[in-house]
Formats: C-alpha cells, structure tokens, sequence
C-alpha cells in the first residue's frame, strides 16, 4: 500500500478492514472475467482495505495479482501445514502473499478459517466450494459481496438467497462493477446503521474503547 492511500478501519476495532474473495481454483480464467477479478483486487486496495484468499491459484489469485498493481496488502490462508505442501501437493503461488498462514487443515478444512478471518466476504465464480464458503458467510451473519458477471455459483446466488429464508444477519451485495462493489461493502460496513453479529455488545465495545 502506497504512503498516499488511507486505510480502511472496521469502526468497532480500528483495526484494517479484511475483505476476503472466494472464488474457483480450479480452472483457467476467461480473460474477461480474470480482468474482473484483478479490477475487483485492486479496488480493495485502494480503498485501503486488506485483501484475504485461500491462497490457491484461479479466480482469486487474479484478485491478488490486482491488489499487488496497486501495492495493497495480501493474506493468504493456506490448506497447506508447511510451504513445501502448499507449492508441491497443492501447486499454490506465495511470492505475492505478505504473509501466509499455514492451516494444514486441508481446502474444504480452511474455509471456516477465510470466512472468520474477513470482515467482509466476495463471492466470484466459483462452484460447489465457493458455495460452501457462502453459506458458511451466510450461516454467520457476514456482510457479502457478489461480483456478477463472473459466471459459476453467482449465476444462481441470488435465487439461494431467496429460498433460504433465514435470518442470520447477513447482507448480501449483488453487483457487475468491482470498484462500486468495494465501494458500496465499505460504506454498509462502516455505517452507522450496520452492525455484524459477530461483534461485541454495545457494553464491550465500550469498555474496550475506554481501555484505548
């Protein structure tokens, strides 16, 4: 991240705001949707927010490859337990990584790990693995961004979302563009108005705002 691009903060921590992509690994882009996805890593960091992936190769490590244009910070949760399993059993890049965390619990392991990591999750492409990392979203209350356009499981998302008919809290974003769907993330998470599940109650965050 450049010195001029100011951080994203999640207003209850203060801390960087983790926007994590999940997407298919398993299969080439399109050049029209891998220029989507680098368009969408990008975006998030020059909105100052940190960009989290499973580490893997496909749709997300496009995303990655954006946020590195634009010199943002990366995280990368790996299924691997070292990074000798990560680059030969699993074939995943890490020279773009700013750091790497070594989960050893496998790919369908590591997902409850991506999602409890991010703030705010986005959805691309992506197929029956992408839509267990949305329902682990979904499931617990996560503010969620799909990028149409990107084929796979967000061709279907919306008609899910509808049938599920449970309130978790969650909040789901569908839109085409990657910097308005960054764009709009942010502002619905650091709104007044917004508030996850997964934070504190209104007396704990007082208290841990006087210990600041």
């Amino acid at each position: 991240m450049t010195a001029h691009q100011e951080v994203s903060r999640d207003p209850i921590t203060g801390v960087q705001i983790r926007i994590g992509v999940m997407g298919s690994a398993s299969e080439p882009a399109d050049p029209p949707v891998a220029a989507l996805c680098r368009r969408l890593g990008r975006a998030v960091a020059e909105h100052g927010a940190c960009l989290l992936t499973g580490a893997c190769q496909g749709l997300p490590h496009e995303a990655v490859l954006g946020a590195k244009e634009a010199e943002g910070h990366v995280v990368g949760i790996s299924p691997a337990a070292t990074l000798r399993e990560h680059v030969e059993t699993f074939a995943s890049p890490y020279r773009e990584y700013d750091v790497l965390i070594f989960t050893g619990l496998g790919p369908m392991g590591r997902e409850l790990i991506n999602i409890r990591s991010s703030d705010i999750v986005v959805v691309i492409g992506g197929r029956s693995g992408t839509l267990g990392e949305f329902a682990i979203a979904y499931e617990e209350g996560k503010l969620i961004g799909v990028l149409t356009g990107t084929g796979g499981i967000t061709e279907a998302l919306s008609s899910v979302e509808a049938s599920l008919r449970k309130d978790t809290g969650a909040e789901v974003v569908y839109e085409g563009d990657p910097a308005r769907l960054i764009d709009r993330l942010l502002v619905r998470y650091q709104s007044p108005g917004y508030v996850c599940p997964c934070w504190p109650s209104a007396g704990e965050v007082g208290r841990m705002k006087v210990k600041r």
